[in-house]
């Protein structure tokens, strides 16, 4: 990778992105109210499920699925392709706040490349034609705008999810920050250990399965119930 796409990657990465990621626990905060995290080793069992029953076996792969889609010819059929995968999944997220994350995240990364100077205007065009834009398709714009490769992409995305979860967790269980500091140590080894599962099947001649379209899975009914008890509950630090 450039110097300047990782330096474009890095800066989306990071938690001082103005697009709202801190102010969403993504469901953790219904989880420590119900006792189901309560600690450091049930906090990371929470967010490393999440991240593989949900990230990085629904989310990673549509945003993948975006990314190809934005590298096309900027015609009216790579956008509708591009629109059709952002319903989709913005259908799957499990409640209304889930939702209402991922587009409101989605709108204030939007606006922010609105502002920036060096993107392009073909696929900024191409952005504002989709109704509510996630933050997956933003993202996924934002990386072919910059030529910011696929896979680091959607490693970055990851790492930047897991990070605000690891956040979340030391503020709302609380924890120490030697606590949120072995949990990334973890995280990051699943995380490169997915990454190379992947990579390594991707070059297997063999292996004829489209890991984006054939592998797709968002079944996490406990998120699912635990951030719908989310929405009623009555004190709480997060919107999500």
């Amino acid at each position: 990778m450039k110097a300047l796409a990782l330096a474009r990657l890095l800066q989306i990465a990071s938690q001082a992105l103005p697009i709202g990621g801190y102010s969403h626990s993504q469901g953790l905060e219904s989880a420590a109210e119900h006792r189901v995290v309560l600690d450091e080793a049930t906090a990371l069992r929470w967010i490393a499920d999440v991240l593989e029953y949900s990230m990085l076996s629904f989310e990673i792969p549509m945003l993948l699925m975006m990314a190809g889609a934005w590298e096309g010819d900027s015609d009216a059929r790579t956008t509708a392709v591009v629109r059709t995968l952002n319903e989709e999944f913005l259908a799957t997220r499990e409640s209304a706040e889930l939702r209402a994350a991922s587009v409101q995240m989605g709108y204030s990364m939007m606006a922010l490349v609105q502002v920036l100077p060096d993107f392009p205007a073909d696929i900024l065009e191409r952005l504002r034609s989709i109704a509510e834009p996630s933050l997956p398709c933003v993202w996924s714009a934002a990386s072919a705008a910059w030529h910011i490769g696929t896979s680091e992409s959607a490693l970055a995305y990851a790492w930047s999810w897991s990070e605000n979860q690891v956040l979340a967790a030391i503020k709302t269980v609380p924890l120490g920050q030697s606590s949120g500091q072995r949990m990334l140590l973890e995280i990051g080894t699943r995380l490169a250990a997915a990454f190379d599962r992947d990579a390594a099947a991707a070059r297997d001649p063999t292996n004829h399965a489209d890991r984006r379209s054939d592998r797709r899975s968002n079944f996490s009914p406990a998120l699912a119930i635990l951030s719908s008890q989310h929405e009623t509950q009555y004190s709480r630090l997060f919107r999500s």
